[in-house]
């Protein structure tokens, strides 16, 4: 039960940051790419779920492939494409925070990340409620 409920922690962290990267522009001053940041965060979060509910150490990194990786080494679960094209949500994590160091991030790009975002925390909490 412990595992089970330090999984829901880190699902309730990342239903909250998809919740208010669905929440889109309410405001022309909102940039695509911080709704985008809160997309990876939502994706690094749900991973790191899946790392608590079976008992393996939460790594600190926004690196989205070394979590897939740690997941796929440490429970030896197969992966679904749709979660390992996550990881080009990575760079939101640290590089588009910072002006200069990115081309502009679109809605196209935003619509992405955030669908993305939608089917790996739906896929883990799957994977929680069925444990």
């Amino acid at each position: 039960m412990i595992k089970k409920a330090n999984a829901l922690i880190w699902i309730k962290r990342a239903e909250s940051n998809l919740a208010r990267a669905s929440a889109g522009r309410t405001d022309e001053k909102i940039l695509y790419e911080d709704l985008c940041f809160d997309c990876q965060q939502a994706v690094e979060k749900s991973l790191k779920a899946l790392l608590a509910l079976h008992d393996k150490e939460t790594v600190i990194t926004h690196s989205i492939g070394l979590l897939i990786n740690n997941i796929s080494d440490t429970i030896g679960m197969d992966i679904p494409g749709f979660v390992n094209e996550s990881v080009i949500l990575t760079d939101y994590a640290v590089q588009t925070r910072y002006p200069g160091f990115y081309e502009p991030v679109t809605e196209a790009d935003y619509q992405t990340a955030l669908h993305l975002a939608s089917q790996v925390l739906d896929w883990v909490k799957k994977i929680i409620e069925n444990n």
